[in-house]
């Protein structure tokens, strides 16, 4: 699948979603995933509060995706992997109701930032400690007014946290895997 192809595809998923008879059977709700409805720990992630909300997390996808040039395949792996990360997250804090891609968003820059680290390009150290400094940032300090506003709800910084972890964690696994698959070959 071509990259522009799986932005646009998600793009118009999240905008879908955005219906308010879809958007009662997708978005994340802590109550319906323990009753059963287990797919809203992913689809809540592609849902969102308003169409700013939307307009914020389908624009900084394609920014991501302009920035860090992926392969549609991988974008598509850490999209559905970190949204269901994120939305497993959420289970275990306080949270009733999520809506948003913002969470996933933090992983997959933090995954090709890292990435593009490990790869030769020391400068992306700085991304790293960047999304790392705004994530922390957030746990002690809260999300910016602002953007609540904007958006219309409170800002989900748990999912920020989720993500970014999730993000740094696939991808040490991922270079992990390819490290031990190279030696066995040497």
């Amino acid at each position: 699948m071509n990259l522009y192809l799986l932005l646009f595809l998600t793009t118009i998923l999240s905008a879908l979603f955005q219906t308010p008879f879809i958007q009662s059977l997708t978005i994340w709700n802590s109550q319906l995933i323990v009753s059963g409805e287990w797919w809203r720990i992913v689809s809540g992630n592609f849902t969102h509060t308003n169409i700013y909300h939307l307009i914020l997390n389908t624009s900084a996808l394609w920014i991501i995706a302009y920035l860090f040039k992926p392969k549609a395949k991988s974008l598509n792996i850490l999209l559905l992997a970190i949204s269901a990360f994120v939305g497993m997250c959420l289970l275990m804090s306080d949270t009733l109701i999520y809506a948003g891609l913002s969470g996933v968003l933090h992983g997959i820059f933090a995954y090709y930032a890292m990435k593009e680290t490990v790869g030769g390009r020391k400068t992306s150290a700085l991304l790293v400690l960047g999304v790392i400094a705004k994530v922390g940032y957030e746990q002690v300090f809260g999300a910016s007014e602002s953007t609540a506003q904007l958006i219309g709800a409170r800002v989900a910084i748990e999912a920020h946290l989720a993500g970014c972890i999730s993000g740094i964690v696939i991808f040490c696994l991922v270079w992990l895997w390819r490290y031990v698959h190279t030696s066995e070959h040497d």
